[in-house]
């Protein structure tokens, strides 16, 4: 077996929001707070958040989305995928595990992603007022805070891919891999995408 790292940072290019899920009310704060580390209290991006948006987008790509019933994508649907698309999807199956058993276990693994020590002296939080506008008055209604991590902060990401055997094609799994940076870049990562939110830009290391 063989262990493949690619690591490097993302850097945000807007506001990223990725709740913490804080349901404490605090009269006069902020109403929807991004995710922290609880020991040093700095914003960081989950691997989890990372990992699910990169399969989502790639099960777009694959042209795996529909022929299931919206649960992630599993070899119990593959015999319906056309052949010229079966190869790539396999491959999304391999990288990211099978539940149905028959690719094995998932090769990828998604760390946490936490702040670059070169936005440790940067602004890392900001408040950004959103409302609903009354279609009839025009008017500005349910004002709320949602806090955010500015553009130009940056985290650390560390992404392992496990080659199990000769079957196993580690080209095509660090080809995906990256394929997938390149669909969060042109999509948006975290919350409120539709406004603007989420925009990043991946720096791989050499």
């Amino acid at each position: 077996m063989k262990i493949v790292k690619l690591t490097g940072t993302i850097e945000l290019l807007s506001g990223l929001h990725i709740g913490g899920g804080d349901d404490t009310m605090k009269i006069g704060g902020i109403d929807n707070g991004v995710i922290k580390d609880v020991n040093s209290d700095k914003p960081y991006i989950p691997g989890s958040s990372l990992k699910g948006k990169m399969r989502s987008l790639l099960e777009w790509n694959c042209r795996v989305v529909g022929y299931g019933d919206g649960s992630p994508f599993n070899s119990k649907i593959l015999s319906k995928i056309p052949e010229p698309d079966k190869k790539e999807a396999e491959t999304l199956l391999k990288l990211f595990g099978d539940k149905e058993g028959e690719f094995g276990i998932t090769r990828i693994n998604v760390g946490d992603c936490a702040l670059s020590q070169t936005s440790d002296d940067m602004v890392l939080s900001e408040a950004k007022y959103e409302n609903v506008i009354n279609r009839q008055k025009g008017t500005a209604e349910h004002p709320r805070q949602t806090e955010r991590v500015p553009a130009g902060v940056k985290f650390n990401f560390d992404i392992r891919i496990k080659v199990l055997d000769e079957e196993d094609s580690e080209e095509e799994f660090v080809n995906m891999v990256k394929k997938g940076f390149e669909l969060i870049e042109s999509d948006y990562l975290g919350g409120s995408g539709s406004r603007g939110y989420g925009r990043v830009k991946f720096h791989l290391s050499e």
